[in-house]
């Protein structure tokens, strides 16, 4: 009998996986209030990958510095203090037999004052458009950021790449999604820059994630996976088109083992779609733009749904999310099904 596609390995890089399984980074604001891993995390990380079933666990999205912190009991990759905690979460999947990256990001314009105590920054002094951010709470008018700011803000992804490798982690996830700092400056309806990071071609929208990327893969080298969760789209009147991504993959291929397809402005969902992998006409083009490995996530519930998706070449790994968050561990049940 023909092994099911969901059931293969892959290999990626010097990594290999389990199965296409994917468990996405998901928040869970488990993290104490200083952003330090507590003993809950690391046993819902334990959970979620006990029997091996998830190839791949990418854990939620950690802070890279205050001012980019997201919300109140968000994980932190910001100092070295951190490495102890999530070397924890690492071991614990390590020794289920799943394979581990972090994501970490900055937050842009969708962080509060009321959190991080600074003005938010952002491409531009525009505010954020993700109406997920605004029900969430006020959102602050940001700063457009400087040279400086962007050169530091790289540094910090670098440096929270390195506390991920020393953690003993197999990767890290740079996180260009959602609405977040990288999807800011993709998206034209929050970029209005005229430098060389320009909101008005593909080049300046990539330009501060293709330098993320490089810097980062020169620090951590070519042991150790470096990938993307890239928001492709905004689906909103001028922004970020489907049409552009072919292209845009292309540009951010470089220094990438791994691109994660999602929406940006958009946030994760798709307003007007319920279809199993509603972002496949994004991962499709991210495929033929590169010849990287391509997740889809969104709105695939069951092992056979993903399989279905991979079976049509849609991607090549499957992200199941939301089911994931029930009680127990949800991996086993749906290999199974």
């Amino acid at each position: 009998m023909k092994t099911p596609l969901m059931h293969s390995p892959i290999q990626i890089n010097q990594v290999k996986l389990s199965s296409r399984l994917v468990m996405p980074p998901m928040a869970t604001e488990k993290s104490a209030g200083d952003g330090q891993v507590t003993e809950a995390l690391v046993a819902y990380y334990d959970e979620k990958t006990k029997g091996g079933h998830v190839g791949l666990l990418i854990t939620e999205h950690s802070y890279i510095d205050v001012r980019g912190k997201a919300s109140p009991h968000q994980v932190s990759l910001a100092d070295d203090n951190a490495i102890a905690g999530y070397k924890k979460i690492v071991d614990a999947v390590h020794a289920n037999g799943s394979k581990i990256m972090a994501q970490i990001n900055h937050a842009g314009s969708a962080a509060k004052i009321v959190d991080t105590g600074m003005v938010p920054l952002s491409a531009s002094a525009v505010m954020n458009v993700n109406t997920l951010f605004h029900k969430r709470g006020t959102l602050n008018q940001p700063e457009a950021m400087t040279q400086k700011d962007i050169d530091a803000v790289i540094q910090q992804f670098v440096k929270a790449a390195v506390r991920v490798k020393k953690a003993g982690a197999d990767g890290v996830e740079i996180h260009a999604a959602h609405g977040y700092l990288l999807g800011q400056f993709y998206s034209p309806l929050t970029n209005k820059r005229t430098d060389a990071y320009t909101g008005a071609t593909l080049e300046g929208r990539t330009l501060l994630q293709r330098q993320v990327v490089a810097a980062v893969r020169q620090a951590v080298g070519d042991d150790f996976l470096v990938a993307m969760r890239f928001g492709a789209a905004d689906y909103m009147e001028g922004g970020a088109l489907p049409s552009e991504v072919e292209e845009a993959a292309r540009l951010l291929a470089p220094g990438l083992d791994l691109l994660d397809i999602s929406g940006n402005m958009c946030g994760y969902m798709r307003t007007g779609h319920t279809e199993p992998g509603w972002f496949a006409e994004l991962s499709r083009a991210a495929k033929k733009g590169s010849e990287l490995p391509v997740i889809l996530t969104g709105g695939i519930k069951t092992a056979a749904e993903g399989e279905a998706l991979l079976a049509d070449k849609a991607a090549d790994l499957i992200g199941i999310g939301r089911i994931m968050l029930q009680p127990g561990t949800v991996a086993a049940r749906l290999m199974a099904e």
